[in-house]
């Protein structure tokens, strides 16, 4: 499951470098939730719509196509929706498995949050007129991170051979950057105020349905990863989240934020970690 804001095929971008088609290869059932983009409906969504209806119903679903209760994992921005669901509906899921996923919004300092914050302010005439947060300014809120990386990846692309397999990798990893999603405009606002602003998750204070979200209440087993190079969730932040799960191995890639999930080392820094994990607790494949 990805974040609201990305295509779900990041996790099965190309022949080669798929790891929904490694996992499979290694006898796991794997099942990939695409939110879509949002049209009139979901564009008035919350993140209650999201967690508590769409997700819940897609996680039911997948529990009758398999016979039971799946282990669900959740990348960037759903891995946090993942842990909502966890606390939720423990008798939907065997596993959690939470990639890469914010939680101190304000780890390892408040300059980025405030920065979030101050972006609402500028993009609520936006949000009113279109009820969702365009891709671009999604985009420009994210190059605000580290504005120089963009110039740098650029520079590291030109060096490449062009008919080499890191070139096309390269390429099909900005296909999928620029192909972003809309933000529905409720959970833009949730987004950059509850969580960037307030911090309400490591607060406690965050609400699905009324109901505060509260990972020491999950005794699933959680394997969470934790890239070191990350530049989109410092790992500060994730590690907040690994802290208050009970049952938690916690696993720290060496790779980036996108990397350490289709990266040209995935399968060693990520997939076949995983797979250790998951045979070992499920005695999948």
């Amino acid at each position: 499951m990805p974040s609201l804001i990305n295509r779900a095929y990041i996790l099965d971008l190309r022949a080669g470098g798929s790891m929904m088609r490694w996992f499979a290869d290694q006898g796991v059932r794997t099942l990939l939730l695409d939110w879509g983009r949002p049209e009139d409906l979901e564009r008035g969504f919350t993140l209650t719509d999201y967690i508590a209806g769409r997700l819940e119903r897609a996680v039911a679903k997948a529990n009758a196509l398999t016979g039971g209760p799946v282990v669900v994992a959740g990348y960037c921005m759903g891995g946090t929706l993942a842990v909502a669901l966890a606390q939720r509906r423990p008798d939907l899921l065997r596993g959690l498995v939470i990639l890469a996923a914010p939680w101190d919004f304000h780890a390892p300092d408040r300059q980025r949050a405030d920065q979030a914050l101050l972006a609402l302010d500028l993009l609520e005439p936006v949000l009113q007129h279109e009820s969702a947060m365009p891709v671009d300014f999604l985009q420009s809120l994210f190059a605000m991170l580290d504005p120089w990386s963009v110039a740098r990846k650029y520079r590291r692309f030109g060096r490449l051979d062009p008919d080499g397999e890191a070139a096309r990798l390269f390429v099909a990893m900005e296909d999928w950057l620029n192909d972003g999603i809309p933000l529905a405009a409720p959970v833009a606002r949730s987004c950059l105020k509850e969580w960037y602003g307030l911090n309400l998750p490591v607060r406690n204070e965050w609400r699905i349905a009324g109901l505060p979200v509260d990972p020491r209440d999950i005794r699933l087993p959680t394997f969470v990863a934790i890239p070191d190079r990350d530049r989109i969730v410092p790992p500060a932040s994730a590690l907040a989240l690994a802290a208050l799960l009970e049952e938690v191995t916690v696993h720290k890639p060496g790779a980036g934020h996108i990397g350490m999930a289709a990266g040209p080392r995935a399968e060693q820094e990520l997939w076949q970690p995983l797979s250790r994990w998951l045979k070992a607790r499920f005695r999948a494949g």
